[in-house]
């Protein structure tokens, strides 16, 4: 499990970001972080201010990466990326996620390391990552900068015929309803979006098309909303294209793999990260997935 549960005694009182700083190596940021996410407790109480002085035993709660041995595709020394496989979380969802792509990550390149974006779970994919902190924050400000162009592949119901770009602005939704929670919508209010597509195949015994996607602003399930805006939703989608009935169900985890087939196309989101372009620190990388997204789409369609 990444997170774990260690007990230290502290012989003579003192303020408990200290402590965390001086003998567990943190900075007082990150001290600080911790303690008022509620990692440190004692007697089965939360400390949650920094400030406190605490004697005696605590419990800390703490991030301790695990490793599958899934290896970055491309390394340098500021920076690597993953190419993750579809159902891998970028982040534990909670205390009790026993994987994610950040296990590996701070395994192998140590806890300064860490992810600069995100894709969804059941999208696979290149994922950019900073080995410190100084190249975290140049990444992340390239991304707020729209510096990065991106590229992603989908395999997409019916026949899609010609290019075109999508200009509609996205709306998470505010009801605290199950579905509404992680639903994105078009609408007026939102933010302003835009993707451009282009048609790459078309599969006529299926009914499907392979689309290139590259979404020129980056908003939460942009492309998958996109798509489903223009009638022409990806297949495997659980959540865009289906019945409210059934998104509920499938949050709930009440959808079979064979219902979730029936109802969506395939098993898995058929959404790939294909391509990242960028420039960093003098450098201009042009990073393509190793994986061929339209052959592991007809062979999980063909099962």
């Amino acid at each position: 499990m990444p997170f774990v549960i260690d007990k230290f005694f502290i012989e003579k009182k003192q303020r408990l970001f200290l402590y965390i700083i001086k003998e567990l190596g943190y900075t007082q940021k990150e001290a600080q972080r911790l303690i008022a996410k509620g990692r440190v407790l004692q007697n089965g109480e939360v400390i949650s201010k920094a400030g406190q002085e605490v004697e005696g035993e605590i419990e800390f709660i703490h991030f301790e990466p695990t490793t599958k041995g899934l290896k970055p595709t491309y390394i340098e020394k500021e920076f690597v990326v993953f190419d993750k496989p579809s159902g891998v979380l970028i982040h534990p969802q909670n205390r009790n996620t026993a994987y994610s792509l950040i296990d590996e990550l701070k395994y192998q390149y140590g806890k300064d390391a860490n992810i600069t974006h995100r894709i969804d779970q059941e999208t696979s994919g290149l994922v950019l990552c900073a080995t410190n902190k100084t190249s975290e924050r140049d990444i992340k400000m390239m991304f707020q900068e729209r510096d990065m162009q991106k590229t992603y592949l989908a395999m997409v119901h019916g026949e899609f015929k010609n290019k075109i770009i999508v200009e509609a602005p996205l709306l998470r939704a505010e009801d605290e309803s199950a579905i509404v929670r992680m639903v994105v919508k078009v609408d007026e209010r939102g933010k302003a979006s835009k993707t451009s597509f282009k048609p790459l195949k078309y599969f006529p015994e299926l009914d499907m098309t392979l689309v290139e996607c590259k979404p020129h602003t980056g908003r939460q399930h942009q492309i998958r909303v996109h798509l489903f805006h223009v009638k022409h939703p990806i297949v495997g989608d659980p959540i865009y294209g289906q019945k409210e009935e059934d998104i509920v169900r499938f949050l709930d985890k009440e959808l079979s793999e064979e219902e979730r087939i029936k109802l969506s196309g395939a098993s898995r989101l058929l959404l790939h990260a294909d391509q990242l372009e960028f420039e960093l620190y003098n450098n201009v990388y042009k990073i393509k997935s190793d994986v061929d997204f339209e052959k592991v789409s007809l062979q999980l369609l063909s099962m």
